[in-house]
């Protein structure tokens, strides 16, 4: 059999086995047109496929009647728990479900077939990592991705009670003008998703659902891309027809031909016929699929305007319908380089439409700008009616501005048409040669993306936009040498293209001084931003979101260097900027900056209030296994962790880093300072096997992304120091201490509060060593570096006081003693639990200094302290 045969019969497997049992003979015969063999074939494979006993090898009804009525099905997904079928198709089937806890609604998909092979399922899960991290109001949030216990793969998706866009338009008899802007509410969420590298393929009115309240979603982002990809790896050899609805596809996909933005330009083109004219530009039901595809690609639609003026269903004027066909026609050209080159172009001929301007898609004749000159500023021009010389001249100075606008929309135009030619390209892999697309890594997609952008030297514009995108996905991969290389050339690109004083070189700024956080390297890092957040406010207008994003990038500068008070005030500002009723990313990230910067600082129940409110916010943006979330996780364990309830900060530690191993893998740096965490608990816990594991683990990632001298090594290697110094392995105790101090002080300069606690642990060596004389010289240093650099009420404060008592209770020196070991428990007392250890450890250096003085009062008073505080014997 030849691959042309084996092609059209699986072709015409897959098509009729999407649809109703009664339905398929019927379907079957009109496809194979008489061709017996043909016929008999896919029957065939039609009666195989009915044989097969797994859960998802049978219809999608079935599936669905089996979990919802069979109670030994499961009815629970996650913590997401079943309670109604909302219906189900070609992809899948799709359930009505609950969250318990959240007591939130979603809609739950299983999708078919995916669950066939690992490589099916790996590729699965890549596209909803992908998913979720599409953030628009219009576009229904991905909520959570897991397998059930036999391998079936589901999603959690946004529930949206809505109504199709046609049927609501229909019901609310909606007028043109609301119905192109409904529409274009819809072409802002695909041009939000094109501009991810994320093209829907099925874009219908059925996937297009508008809520009670007039707001949009659109459902099913994704999903046909990520089918594709799935047969594509299990080497089956499909045109993919049955991932789109005919009556919407462009003539290239019905074509077989690799899917781009344009289908989905022409998709909206479609919808938009559809909204106009009452009905699809083509009747394809009772045709074959061959008739259907000759008609898609051969013919050409009615207007849109003669269908609406036979029905006598809208009113508008000759020459405003004359430019709705436009609209309409130009968006469904078959020749893909006379339709809309993209969905922002499509957009704003909608706008001009809508403001009574020329649409760019129309030829520029003077006639036609004049006629929407006067239609626009028709009262103007009757006032003006007596005076001809002056609307002779108006009219030639508003030709000349229409002119000098049109050349900037052109430019504009020019500008996103190239980065989405560069986003095609990039990932179509430019030739065959480059390999199979559904192969492609994340890193070769980069580094093509690199070799594009360096050969776009007469685009210098666009080669600084992209510059800049890909030096922040590279740093978001931990190459941060390249990721500097590029955020520079976007900078220098920008500076020679706008000036010294312009939104864009602010915006270049700012990632650059991010960059420098990462790289340690904060003096030129709070410089950079400050002239970024300056620069910012004076060429934006008050309340600019890019004036935010300054703000809270300066706060988080400021808390790395240690400068908390000043933090907070920045981040206070960013997060007022931004509270706008709505919760946004934006408005989450300068929360979770402030809580970090109330947390340094010693406020914990500030920090503790505001991350509850920022896990609040990601869990609603993002859903619960998102990396955001567990951050959050992580912050609200530090808090437990500094007021001694390590069993609570170590629950919550693992559950923050099964979400980060899961999502990032065991080997990446988010996953390392997860692990460092988690160590520092089970270091408190006395369970030193596991930390010093797991800490060895950080290390090693660290030492690879951030090389041999970052703070972020330091802090794992203070926690192996400190467990060596817990086992009495003294020397290594030190080594490992004296190195964390060193790397603190390369890093932040000697006064930082961080070289403080490297300087403070290193002396509990010499305490152990019975060196107190030196221990106390340090404790002395240390207690004053804490009070100057934190405040004399901070924990570390109080800790380092108990500490510099506890060397003078071993050098008998009492009184200066007892008045350092009551000033740190005192602290300690308003901030921690009564059983943490340093309140234990003062308790039993004060009954040793009252018990030395004769004072047996007051050490009864603190050994019953002690008592009352110490846990229950098991």
């Amino acid at each position: 059999m030849d691959s042309a045969r084996l092609e059209q019969i699986q072709n015409l497997f897959h098509e009729t086995a999407d649809l109703p049992e009664a339905e398929r003979l019927p379907h079957l015969q009109a496809a194979c047109a008489g061709d017996a063999a043909l016929l008999q074939e896919v029957l065939s494979l039609l009666e195989e496929d009915a044989r097969h006993s797994s859960l998802l090898d049978q219809p999608v009804g079935s599936v669905a009647g089996k979990l919802l009525a069979d109670p030994a099905q499961p009815r629970q997904f996650g913590p997401y728990r079943v309670t109604s079928l909302l219906g189900e198709g070609g992809m899948g089937v799709v359930y009505l479900a609950e969250r318990d806890d959240l007591r939130s609604l979603v809609a739950i998909k299983i999708l078919r077939d995916a669950w066939l092979s690992p490589a099916r399922r790996e590729r699965f899960s890549a596209e909803q990592r992908t998913l979720a991290q599409l953030n628009h109001p219009s576009i229904a949030r991905l909520y959570d991705a897991d397998t059930l216990p036999d391998g079936t793969p589901w999603f959690a998706m946004e529930y949206v009670e809505g109504v199709p866009l046609t049927t609501f338009c229909q019901q609310h008899a909606c007028s043109i003008e609301r119905r192109l802007r409904l529409f274009r509410a819809v072409c802002e969420a695909v041009q939000y998703a094109h501009g991810h590298a994320v093209i829907h393929r099925d874009l219908k009115p059925s996937n297009i659902l508008v809520k009670q309240d007039g707001s949009v979603r659109l459902l099913d982002f994704g999903i046909a891309k990520h089918q594709e990809a799935l047969d594509s790896a299990a080497d089956v050899t499909q045109t993919g027809l049955r991932l789109m609805t005919p009556a919407y596809a462009a003539p290239e996909q019905i074509r077989g031909e690799r899917a781009s933005i344009h289908n989905d330009v022409y998709a909206l083109g479609v919808i938009l016929y559809e909204l106009l004219a009452g009905r699809l530009p083509f009747d394809l039901s009772n045709r074959t699929p061959t008739e259907a595809q000759a008609i898609v690609v051969q013919q050409e639609p009615e207007r849109p305007s003669s269908l609406a003026r036979k029905a006598a269903r809208l009113s508008a004027s000759d020459s405003s319908w004359a430019d709705l066909d436009v609209l309409c026609l130009t968006a469904m050209h078959k020749d893909v380089q006379r339709r809309y080159g993209s969905v922002e172009a499509l957009m704003r001929d909608v706008d001009h439409y809508l403001a009574n301007q020329p649409l760019d898609a129309r030829p520029d004749s003077l006639r036609y700008r004049l006629g929407k000159f006067i239609g626009r500023h028709r009262s103007a021009v009757v006032t003006s009616s007596l005076a001809a010389a002056a609307v002779v001249g108006l009219v030639i100075f508003f030709t000349v501005r229409l002119a000098k606008a049109r050349n900037l929309a052109e430019a504009e135009a020019a500008r996103t048409q190239r980065i989405q030619q560069f986003m095609t390209r990039l990932f179509e892999g430019g030739d065959e040669a480059a390999g199979p697309k559904d192969d492609l890594r994340v890193v070769t997609l980069l580094d093509r993306g690199l070799q594009e952008a360096r050969g776009l030297d007469s685009e210098p514009a666009v080669q600084a936009d992209l510059y800049q995108t890909l030096g922040g996905i590279y740093k978001k991969l931990d190459n941060l040498v390249q990721s500097e290389s590029l955020l520079k050339l976007a900078l220098e690109r920008r500076q020679a293209l706008f000036g010294p004083n312009h939104p864009r070189v602010a915006e270049s700024l700012v990632a650059l001084g991010l960059l420098r956080v990462d790289q340690a390297r904060f003096d030129e890092a709070e410089k950079l931003v400050r002239d970024g957040l300056e620069m910012s406010r004076r060429t934006l207008p008050p309340g600019d979101t890019g004036i935010a994003l300054a703000a809270s990038a300066l706060g988080r500068v400021l808390s790395e260097r240690g400068s908390y008070d000043k933090a907070i005030g920045v981040l206070e500002e960013a997060v007022r900027l931004r509270s706008e009723g709505e919760v946004t990313p934006e408005l989450a990230s300068s929360t979770y900056e402030l809580a970090n910067a109330h947390f340094y600082a010693g406020h914990f129940v500030q920090s503790g209030e505001l991350n509850q409110k920022v896990l609040a916010m990601h869990r609603q943006l993002y859903g619960s296994r998102h990396p955001h979330v567990a951050e959050d996780l992580i912050n609200l364990g530090a808090i437990q962790f500094e007021q001694g309830r390590y069993p609570e900060a170590e629950a919550l530690y693992r559950q923050a880093l099964e979400i980060n191993q899961s999502w990032y893998g065991k080997d990446h740096h988010t996953t390392a300072s997860n692990l460092t965490m988690l160590g520092r608990a089970l270091v408190r816990e006395e369970r030193f096997d596991e930390a010093v594991d797991l800490l060895q683990q950080s290390v090693a990632i660290q030492e690879r992304v951030y090389g041999q001298d970052h703070p972020r090594v330091a802090s794992a290697i203070n926690e192996l120091g400190s467990v060596a110094l817990k086992r009495k392995h003294l020397d290594e105790a030190e080594s490992q201490f004296r190195r964390m101090v060193e790397i603190y002080r390369k890093a932040n300069g000697d006064r930082h509060y961080l070289v403080a606690i490297g300087l403070s642990n290193l002396a509990s060596v010499y305490i152990e060593r019975k060196e107190n004389h030196r221990a106390e010289q340090i404790y002395r240093d240390v207690v004053q570096r804490f009070t100057t650099a934190l405040s004399p009420g901070h924990l570390n404060t109080g800790i380092a006081r108990i500490k510099l008592g506890r060397s003078l209770v071993r050098q008998q020196k009492y009184p200066e003693a007892e008045t350092e070991i009551l000033a740190g428990y005192a602290i300690l007392t308003k901030q921690t639990s009564p059983s943490v250890t340093w309140l234990q450890a003062a308790r039993q250096d004060l009954i040793t200094l009252y018990d030395a003085q004769g004072d047996s009062a007051k050490a009864a008073l603190y050994r019953a302290e002690s008592a009352k505080a110490a846990p229950p014997k098991k």
